[in-house]
């Protein structure tokens, strides 16, 4: 799992998990506004993650395949 803090809010919740996600895609204009609805719900927002450099996806994901070469 992730090492996000519990908590007992479902938004404060969902929130972090929306954060997680544009922090690994690099998007930091959204994870400013979303530490900005953390703090008005009276949560204080993760500091270490902004640093992170967004993931890079070298393999498709289980389940899908690669897309094969056109044929006409």
């Amino acid at each position: 799992m992730t090492d996000t803090p519990q908590t007992e809010d479902p938004m404060v919740a969902a929130l972090l998990r929306e954060r997680a996600g544009y922090v690994g895609r690099g998007m930091d204009d959204r994870v400013t506004q979303v530490d900005e609805q953390l703090r008005l719900r009276g949560a204080e927002p993760p500091v270490d993650d902004k640093t992170q450099a967004p993931a890079l996806r070298s393999t498709p994901p289980k389940g899908r395949r690669a897309r094969g070469p056109e044929q006409a």
